[in-house]
This record gives C-alpha cells, sequence and structure tokens, in this order.
C-alpha cells in the first residue's frame, strides 16, 4: 500500500513509518523536522508543514491511506496545532474529493474520553495537558463533522519500550474502563494494521497495554 504519515519524525510517528517499511508498505511521511531512518527505497521523506495546504496535498495526492500523528513534543503551552490542521485537512479532502481512509492519532483524555480518566490523570489534564488536549479535542470535533473516512485513535500514557503486539482495545466507554499506558510502538502496530485493515471506521478506539 502507499501510505503518508504526517508527523513523522519523532514518537508513535516515527515507529509508524518503521513498521509500516518492515510491512514492506511505500511509505510518504511529511513533517518538519528531518526523519533520522536508513535510505530505504519505499521510503519518501518530505520536508513542510502540516498545515501548509501545498505541502499537505503533496503528501496525500498517491495516498491509499493517511495517517496522522502530529505532536507537539513535551510542550504544553497553549496551540492550535491540531485544529487548524484538520481545518485544512477537511477543506483538501472536500477539494480532491479523496475517498481513503484518514487515521487520526490524538489521545486518552481527548473529547469525550475525558470524563473516563481516573481521578489522578484528571488532576494531570487540568494543571497540565489541558491546553494541548482542548486543540485535540477541536481537531476530534472537526474531523468526525466532516464527511471523510475517518478513524480517531486514542492511546492512553506513552511509553518508549520495545513493541510487544500484546494491548487492549476499546471502542465504546463506560465507568472503569481504566486506560492505562502502551508503548509507542504498539500504538504504531495498531495504527498501521487500521491502514490494511480499517475496522474501526468512524470508531474512536482507545488503546493501552494492561
Amino acid at each position: 500500500m502507499n501510505i503518508t504519515i504526517i508527523g513523522a519524525s519523532a514518537g508513535v510517528g516515527l515507529e509508524t513509518v518503521k513498521i509500516a517499511l518492515q510491512r514492506n508498505h511505500k511509505v510518504v511521511t511529511l513533517s518538519r523536522s528531518d526523519i533520522s531512518l536508513p535510505s530505504n527505497t519505499n521510503l519518501t521523506t518530505l520536508k513542510g508543514s502540516a498545515i501548509n495546504r501545498i505541502d499537505l496535498k503533496r503528501s496525500i495526492e498517491n495516498a491509499d491511506a493517511v495517517i496522522v500523528a502530529l505532536g507537539t513534543g513535551r510542550s504544553t503551552k497553549t496551540t492550535t496545532l491540531y485544529s487548524d490542521f484538520a481545518k485544512l485537512l477537511v477543506e483538501v479532502q472536500q477539494e480532491t474529493n479523496t475517498q481513503i481512509p484518514f487515521i487520526i492519532l490524538t489521545g486518552f483524555g481527548a473529547g469525550e474520553s475525558a470524563k473516563y480518566n481516573s481521578f489522578f490523570m484528571k488532576l494531570i489534564f487540568k494543571f497540565l495537558l489541558k491546553d494541548v488536549y482542548d486543540d485535540k479535542t477541536k481537531m476530534e470535533e472537526i474531523i468526525s463533522q466532516s464527511k471523510m473516512k475517518w478513524e480517531i485513535v486514542r492511546p492512553g500514557k506513552l511509553k518508549d519500550k520495545p513493541l510487544t503486539e500484546k494491548y487492549r482495545v476499546e471502542t465504546n466507554l463506560f465507568n472503569g474502563i481504566n486506560i492505562g499506558a502502551i508503548n509507542r510502538a504498539d500504538v504504531a502496530d495498531f495504527l498501521v494494521k487500521q491502514v490494511e485493515n480499517t475496522t474501526e471506521l468512524y470508531k474512536y478506539p482507545a488503546l493501552c497495554n494492561q
């Protein structure tokens, strides 16, 4: 498959590139920073901005599916990156009328899932992550109200540990759901497998290793 990965230079995005290449997909990446990976004939890296119309259209023009793994690193400052991107993506999808699936990474704590965080995590979100997750929620709302084929993936706290392929997927919110931590590599594994077989279209799968 031809897979575009947006936000691919670090974190889950970079892990997703690695796994997609291991599974013999052709990958196009769009990121503002260079990608530190060995040369690969199946990998095309585009340096640019996800909120630049020309860069975005160029990155997805030949894609069979798109994975969005945008991030702001360790910054907890107020941002409009996610909502600005979502608005532009919807415009581009409408212009091109592309019907490919878009797998969008946010996090458990965005949208309705915020109500199902533990008491401790609610405090973390209130005092540290509120501004970032407010904008992730806006992105979810913009994407879910669009006419594109979407899936919004909400992992728990991200860890830098090896791939296990052993993780829990919850597509419904319920009291006591308890979405804990998950390895970035396992999130990437789920994203690539959803591109290959999009079983959770128009859903909000939550992920954790426990």
